[in-house]
């Protein structure tokens, strides 16, 4: 399934499980997915979304995958924009056909219906009328693969939003000779037919549906004869009506029973008596607006929707359904971050209403448990109050408070009038000086200074009283000229973070304007060479000079891809554009500043992210591993880069810091400046713990990110090494550390539980390396190891102390060099225990932590003894003499107990264990230790020196004494490390 702008996901268990298998092609937007009938290994993926609708993204042709999704290769086709359909020939998986709408804002030959007889090597266009006439389906007749029908699509968007000119140049087709020739469909059907679906009946292929939309109607037809005579299947009008956006009815028929009908739309719909009547199926009244419908050939009983909020699955003919929560799809607008810790992502969102979500989960990965609706409803912006994170504000235009769930509506104009426009994404932005001043833009801008409950407009309409028609209209100019009046609206807000008067506005339509007297007087400084309808997409007030700032523009509207961003240094005097080595194709939707380094931006653009290390003058990619989604909006929170896609969700970079320290130039080892560390427990619920299958998000990563850069590959050891305050080492690694590979079946845990052990690189190039922000661990007693987010127990992966919260000093060393950097430890900011109670924590946490150091040697060499008695007890078995005296070692041995619970262990448990026991509860909150653990600890430590006393005399008298049995009784000695 495909979602929007989402790439291709995957499931094998019925819709369960989605798993991403598109993510490291250059394009996130699918129109169209075939699967070859006659062999399933073959998947063709036609890019862009084959939709028209204000906000989408287009592709850049034809995929083809002959191992099931897991390597694609591009065919062609690129310039087709956005693929409707593909149809593969039942009975060869090399013969397909292709719907391409072409560009959906300008003219392009690269449109109509194609066909490739090499699986996709070549194609060759076989249906097409004009530059402006797309293809909207295709598809070929399951038993007679030589029939094809297809259907042309003449509809061009309009540069502004909802602006649509359609044509009457479509139609329904029909080719006998596979493809060479074709003919109209005319009987029974409309005579201006804009945009037509098709469906054959697989058991009775004679058996046509067809959606048709004209400019003025839109309605279902049935065909009983090939499409030679056609009629219309009903008078309810509610399954031929379109979800809007040229979106049509998706119809599909039983595989077994052309009578059985179904209808995705806004709800699906179901006849069973060949469309003449019909029932809400799925979604009525919940208006979830389905856009495609597939039913297994084999089992009817089993179908696939496609909805706005993703695939769902029933295997039993609609009782029941899979969820769509398990798709990680949604299309956001925008992005802001609250005050909080963990701070929480929000946005509006298209079709779902809007998100609210942590950065971080407390129960060690982020779930549904974390994600809240914030009521404002679909599209746009939404934001925390800078002063108090409960109250969020949005949409057009709502304040949520999140104690009550109770959300106000507090738009400046209630009731919208010829002055006041919106369209679906209006800004809404707090001050980032005066955090109780909050500004909301339609197409005028407008400020608050109490939530929303009295509005200051303050400014007049910044969008174009009058403008030209883009090039790319065309033919369609009369249609424009018809919709032509003031259209435009304010679509970016960037108050000055330096300056409290200075405001920068810009419009959809293309213009840029500042004030600098908070409103009063408004400048035009829009650049010369941006015209009517290149969309400001948003302005970014610059951080280090207040006459500074940077314009992303996008023009896709005006059937351009190439990348616009625009910086200005004279309060828009005069702009420059700096977009060098971004290539064409990535249409930038947002610029931002690193408010920490001068220079350093960022661009969101429709296929990933951008970096610039020098103000602009330069471009490379920051894509990583982020999909080849549309990035929309962008900002820095705190020392993380957080985006905004639009149709794989929240994206978070953690831990910029390395991006503000790094030269370009770099040509030497270089250990870069942790950010501050922050202690930061996380507590899974162990008891029930979500599913490992269940989706979820990662948290940043555990522990303290040390950045190091290497000129070249290291030939020695790479080490890093942490010390405190003092010099005092507290924690070294080297790359020639083996990695501990725990062993699930021993610790009696799931062997997915466990992460792959990180390990010190010593290549060439930029790494980062987690310390855990504990002290070395305590060897041979429980080996430290990653767990996944999915189980986490102290008692398991833990066995040294937390630091104290501090200063700490980072050492590096490559050949023989070091590089030292500071690092600062800080509590979870939540955390409330006093300092005083902490030390304690960690003193009495010291304290056994150095028992465990001196006992631990002991429980390995008690290991040992154990292992070589048994061996010797075997050996023995028939010498009763010899059996005897060992018998009375192990019973001298068991007074020690076994190192580490077992089953079966005697009461006396070694004193080792009772020290993990006590660490483990000390350490399992960040809290004062209890009094009964204080007077525990004093009670081992009362235990140890008796310990040692007997363990001293079994290794110095008691062992002895029996390895000179074993020796005169011709047995080997036993002699541990």
């Amino acid at each position: 399934m495909a979602p929007v702008n989402g790439g291709v996901f995957k499931s094998a268990d019925y819709g369960r499980t989605w798993q991403p298998i598109f993510d490291d092609q250059p394009t996130a937007s699918v129109g169209a997915i075939a699967v070859a009938p006659v062999n399933p290994n073959v998947v063709y993926v036609g890019s862009g979304e084959g939709l028209h609708r204000p906000d989408l993204s287009v592709g850049d042709g034809i995929y083809k995958s002959t191992d099931a999704g897991k390597t694609w290769t591009h065919l062609g086709l690129r310039d087709g924009q956005q693929i409707a359909q593909l149809t593969v020939d039942p009975k060869n998986a090399d013969r397909l056909f292709v719907a391409v709408a072409g560009h959906p804002y300008g003219p392009n030959e690269e449109r109509g219906v194609f066909r490739s007889l090499d699986g996709g090597k070549t194609f060759e266009k076989v249906l097409y009328r004009d530059e402006n006439v797309g293809a909207s389906d295709v598809q070929i007749d399951p038993s007679h693969s030589e029939i094809v029908y297809a259907a042309l699509w003449e509809s061009r968007e309009g540069p502004w939003e909802n602006g649509v000119f359609n044509g009457d140049k479509g139609g329904i087709f029909k080719s006998v000779d596979g493809g060479k020739t074709w003919r109209q469909l005319t009987k029974g059907l409309p005579g201006n037919i804009v945009q037509a679906n098709i469906a054959i009946a697989p058991s009775s292929p004679k058996s046509l549906f067809a959606a048709v939309r004209t400019k003025t109607i839109a309605k279902l037809y049935r065909s009983d004869d090939g499409g030679e005579t056609w009629r219309g299947t009903t008078d309810d009008p509610r399954p031929g009506l379109g979800i809007g956006g040229g979106d049509l009815p998706v119809v599909r028929l039983d595989p077994k029973n052309p009578q059985i009908v179904y209808s995705a739309s806004v709800v699906c719909w179901k006849s069973t008596d060949g469309g003449k009547t019909w029932e809400g199926w799925r979604g009525a009244p919940g208006g979830d607006d389905y856009q495609n419908i597939w039913i297994n050939p084999n089992s009817p009983d089993v179908i696939l929707l496609g909805s706005d909020q993703g695939a769902i699955v029933t295997v039993d003919g609609g009782a029941t359904w899979s969820s769509w929560y398990n798709q990680s799809t949604a299309q956001l607008y925008h992005v802001s971050a609250d005050n909080a810790f963990p701070y929480r992502l929000y946005s509006g969102q298209q079709e779902s209403g809007s998100v609210g979500i942590t950065s971080r989960g407390n129960d060690g990965e982020i779930t549904f448990r974390d994600w809240q609706p914030v009521a404002a409803e679909e599209y746009g912006y939404v934001v925390a109050d800078p002063l108090d994170p409960n109250i969020l504000i949005g949409g057009k235009l709502t304040r949520f408070d999140g104690r009550t769930g109770q959300a106000q509506a507090i738009l400046p104009v209630p009731v919208p009038t010829e002055d006041f426009r919106m369209v679906r994404t209006e800004p809404v932005v707090f001050s980032p000086i005066d955090l109780h001043l909050l500004f909301f833009a339609g197409n005028t801008l407008w400020k608050t200074r109490d939530g929303g409950v009295h509005w200051e407009k303050i400014s007049p309409d910044l969008s174009r009283s009058q403008y030209d028609f883009p090039k790319s209209i065309r033919k369609y100019k009369a249609d424009a000229t018809k919709q032509a009046h003031r259209r435009g609206v304010i679509y970016t807000v960037a108050p000055s973070p330096l300056d409290l008067n200075r405001i920068w506005c810009g419009t959809d339509d293309g213009l840029i304007h500042l004030t600098t007297d908070g409103g009063k007087t408004w400048n035009d400084v829009t650049p010369p060479n941006i015209s009517a309808w290149q969309k400001i997409s948003l302005i970014e007030a610059g951080h280090f000079d207040a006459n500074t700032a940077y314009a992303a523009v996008n023009t896709l509207r005006l059937d351009d891809l190439q990348a616009h961003i625009f910086r200005t240094q004279d309060s828009g005097k005069t702009w420059t554009e700096i977009v060098n080595e971004i290539p064409a194709g990535q249409t930038v939707n947002a610029v931002r500043e690193d408010p920490e380094r001068k220079g350093l931006l960022f661009a969101g653009a429709e296929k990933g992210v951008y970096v610039s290390f020098d103000d602009g003058t330069k471009w490379e990619s920051l894509r990583l591993n982020l999909p080849a989604t549309s990035v929309r909006d962008l900002i820095i929170k705190d020392d993380d880069l957080v985006v905004a896609t639009h149709g794989r969700g929240f994206w978070i970079l953690d831990n910029i810091t390395p991006l503000r320290q790094f030269s370009q130039n770099q040509r030497e080892n270089l250990l870069l400046k942790p950010q501050t560390a922050l202690r930061v427990r996380s507590n899974v619920n162990t008891d029930t713990p979500l599913p490992p299958d269940e989706p979820a998000g990662e948290n940043p990563p555990d522990g303290a990110m040390i950045d190091y850069f290497l000129a070249k590959d290291a030939t020695d050891p790479v080490t890093i090494e942490i010390k405190d305050n003092k010099g005092a080492s507290v924690r070294k690694y080297s790359s020639a550390d083996a990695p501990v590979k725990p062993d699930p079946k021993r610790l009696k845990i799931p062997a997915y539980w466990i992460r792959p052990p990180q390990s010190l690189s010593t290549k060439a190039g930029m790494h980062r390396f987690l310390w855990d922000m504990h002290y070395t661990p305590v060897a041979n007693v429980e080996p430290e190891f990653p767990m996944s987010a999915t189980y986490r127990n102290t008692a398991a992966t833990s066995t040294s102390p937390w630091v104290a919260p501090g200063n700490y000093t980072v050492v590096l060393t490559v050949e023989g060099k070091s590089f030292t950097q500071p690092l600062t430890v800080q509590m979870d900011p939540r955390v409330q225990t006093s300092a005083a109670d902490l030390q304690e924590q960690f003193d009495l946490s010291w304290q056994l932590y150095q028992l465990r150091l001196t006992l631990a040697p002991i429980g390995k060499k008690f290991d040992e003894i154990s292992e070589q008695l048994t061996k010797l007890k075997a050996r023995a078995a028939e010498r009763p003499d010899m059996t005897e005296k060992l018998e009375a070692f192990v019973q001298t041995l068991a007074q020690f107990g076994p190192p580490h619970p077992r089953p079966g262990a005697p009461p006396s448990l070694f004193v080792l264990e009772s020290t993990q026991r006590l660490f483990n509860e000390i350490q399992g909150a960040d809290a004062a230790p209890t009094a009964a653990v204080k007077a525990a600890v004093a009670d081992v430590e009362k235990k140890v020196e008796p310990l040692m006393q007997a363990w001293r005399k079994l290794l110095e008298s008691d062992l002895p004494a029996l390895n000179q049995q074993l020796k005169q009784a011709g047995f080997p000695e036993m002699k541990p490390d």
